[in-house]
């Protein structure tokens, strides 16, 4: 398809593009922003007056819930969801049933996305068979049918020598491992942060210490083997200044966070609202602030949705028994710009947290708009305000803390690969 997108504010991070200007778009590629080539005829214009006009976004974190968990949510439910949430490219965590451990499974789950036309699905394969963190999966093969990198999503790896030959293994052939740090025995059972609302309501804590001790050995072991090392959804103010620490060392370390956790804390649990039992839990306002700091120091590279569809039995149970997750596919964005404005980010530096950063993360070329650049665009009414309802989103999964809010910035058109495959 040819297609113009006229007078939209054009703002790509990768770029320093910030203005008023055309988009044309042909064959799947950008091939011009700013004036429409001569002789080129669009299929389609779009009138993007007042709008802005920004590269599609990348999610870090996404549980498409296929194979095997079609009851929470299915691969068509979530990929509407993400893109009519903005989001052209999202990585998919390996925690299906069954696990993502086989080449076979990842290029079916990749077959399904494909054709279904909609976002670019990369899938995170698992770290060890079956997730069980005892005997390493074949990562070459994996990556062969599609794997981004490696990691355990939640699921534990409790046993240092296995992590540390894991490291090793991807530090020989190039591969990134991807580990939401938290120390197994000291989270064991715990459901919320290890404060005042959690002694309040009488919740099994899960203290800090979880997160900076498995931080430690992550950090100590990257040292030693040189692996790529992605940090998943860092939750304290302790394990933001342990990561700051690393990366001035120099050592080949990302991160990124949850956007729930860059504007709730432990205070929004409330009377037991299960739709704040998140993994990692809600922590201090003093955590949430350094979070918020984080991101714009530049110590957290990236926001991720972190989006976990539950089904509604298991988020009306008791707090401590109900299923942990929070949908976030469609409030990636309106949920970034809410902590820029708060925090007085310009526009670009926020879409550069769930753009080109990710990309980066990634190692794809994705994010920006260059002349050439894959036309995956987002086009978004940054004025528009809407209130989060259940019965409005895509999401078969209606568990999220925001609902009944109202947020400022809805996704208009959503454009992959030069097609347009959502429009609001």
């Amino acid at each position: 398809m040819k297609l113009v997108i006229r007078n939209g504010r054009i703002v790509d991070p990768k770029n320093g593009v910030d203005a008023v200007t055309d988009v044309s778009i042909d064959a799947g590629k950008v091939i011009a922003v700013g004036p429409i080539p001569a002789g080129f005829h669009a299929d389609r214009e779009v009138e993007a007056s007042g709008l802005v006009v920004s590269p599609g976004l990348v999610d870090l974190s996404a549980r498409l819930r296929e194979p095997g968990f079609e009851y929470k949510a299915t691969l068509e439910s979530e990929m509407a969801a993400g893109v009519a949430g903005g989001i052209t490219s999202l990585v998919c965590l390996p925690d299906t049933d069954p696990v993502l451990d086989e080449p076979g499974l990842v290029e079916m789950l990749k077959h399904r996305a494909r054709n279904l036309h909609q976002a670019r699905v990369y899938p995170l394969g698992a770290l060890t068979r079956g997730l069980k963190g005892e005997w390493l999966t074949e990562m070459a093969e994996l990556r062969d049918a599609g794997c981004i990198a490696f990691g355990q999503s939640d699921m534990p790896l409790p046993n240092t020598r296995v992590l540390m030959q894991a490291m090793q293994y991807a530090s020989t052939f190039g591969f990134s491992v991807w580990l939401r740090p938290q120390d197994v025995h000291l989270a064991d059972g715990g459901v919320a942060h290890d404060g005042e609302v959690a002694t309040r309501l009488g919740l099994p804590p899960i203290s800090v210490c979880a997160e900076t001790v498995a931080l430690s050995n992550i950090i100590l072991m990257a040292r030693a083997t040189g692996a790529r090392v992605h940090l998943c959804r860092v939750s304290s103010a302790e394990g933001t200044a342990m990561i700051r620490a690393a990366r001035r060392e120099g050592l080949p370390i990302t991160c990124d966070v949850a956007v729930n956790h860059i504007h709730l804390s432990e205070m929004d649990i409330g009377y037991f609202d299960s739709n704040c039992h998140l993994v990692p839990p809600l922590r201090a306002l003093s955590d949430r602030e350094a979070l918020r700091a984080g991101l714009r120091d530049g110590t957290i590279d990236a926001i991720c949705s972190d989006h976990a569809p539950v089904d509604e039995d298991a988020k009306l149970l008791p707090f401590a028994e109900a299923e942990a997750g929070a949908v976030g596919l469609e409030l990636l964005l309106p949920l970034t710009l809410k902590w820029a404005t708060e925090m007085k980010i310009p526009l670009a530096a926020a879409l550069a947290k769930i753009t080109v950063e990710p990309a980066r993360i990634l190692g794809l070329d994705a994010g920006h708009l260059s002349a050439g650049a894959l036309a995956d665009l987002c086009i978004f009414d940054p004025d528009q305000y809407w209130t989060v309802e259940a019965s409005e989103l895509k999401s078969q999964g209606k568990n999220t803390p925001f609902l009944g809010m109202e947020l400022k910035g809805r996704v208009k058109y959503t454009v992959v690969d030069g097609n347009i495959v959502h429009e609001g």
